[in-house]
């Protein structure tokens, strides 16, 4: 997932902080949540149940996942939903799906075949 493509000409994202960002991207049920809110925003509840996570979990995933500015949350009434952080967003459509941290690639398109593969 975190490898060189030559045919991509990507820009690296400037609001991003490497070893932040890859320590939020090195844990597999943040990996998890961030697939999850990449097809819709979700509350924690929702992803407590889609991942069968305790809310408590959840929330400390989505906490190290704000503070590495790759999600964002918005409160509507009682609830609280997160989304991919927007600037986030816009990257990922500029680069096809690839978060360019500088250091290293992270493929997001790929990020569904290697959260399905056996853990060896």
């Amino acid at each position: 997932m975190h490898q060189q493509n030559a045919g991509l000409r990507l820009r690296p994202v400037k609001n991003f902080d490497c070893i932040t960002a890859l320590r939020a991207l090195g844990e597999e049920n943040r990996l998890r949540i961030l697939h999850l809110l990449l097809e819709q925003e979700r509350s924690v509840t929702e992803l407590a149940q889609a991942l069968e996570l305790t809310t408590y979990n959840v929330s400390k995933h989505l906490r190290v996942l704000k503070d590495a500015t790759l999600v964002d949350c918005e409160k509507r009434g009682q609830q609280r939903l997160y989304s991919i952080a927007a600037d986030l967003q816009q990257h990922l459509r500029r680069n096809k799906n690839t978060l360019d941290l500088g250091c290293c690639l992270f493929r997001f398109d790929e990020l569904d075949r290697s959260l399905n593969q056996p853990s060896s």
